[in-house]
């Protein structure tokens, strides 16, 4: 499955998306993310191995993430799939691709030392949209 066309432009955009993902005890844990798309189509979106999401989507790839038009607020677009691949980001070539989509500066600003990044790569497989 592919996102709608009609919805797709807001990968495109500054929204900020929320992706929800299942702990370790059951619950849903959702947080927010910058993301964006790859030549194959799956949704991108960048962590830290040491973050919670990282460990719940090693244990389940399953993920739901949604988003809201930042030029209307009653569109939007949610995408529910499972995490194709988790690759390193060692470079942090891809944060940095989001810092300059997000804040228009080159280097993320907020890496701190010893960090090590991944990008993680979502297979879309349902959609929901309104708006």
């Amino acid at each position: 499955m592919t996102v709608p066309d009609a919805y797709a432009d807001i990968l495109g955009k500054v929204a900020f998306w929320h992706v929800a993902t299942i702990g370790p005890d059951g619950d849903p844990q959702s947080t927010p993310v910058w993301a964006g798309t790859d030549d194959e189509g799956h949704v991108t979106f960048s962590l830290t191995k040491t973050r919670q999401k990282y460990r719940n989507l090693q244990a389940n790839p399953a993920v739901a993430l949604s988003a809201t038009d930042p030029e209307n607020s009653y569109r939007y677009l949610e995408i529910r799939g499972t995490v194709a691949r988790i690759d390193d980001d060692p470079e942090n070539a891809f944060i940095d691709s989001m810092a300059k989509k997000y804040m228009g500066v080159d280097d993320y600003p907020f890496h701190q030392p010893g960090d090590e990044r991944v990008v993680v790569r979502v297979k879309p497989e349902h959609t929901t949209a309104m708006g």
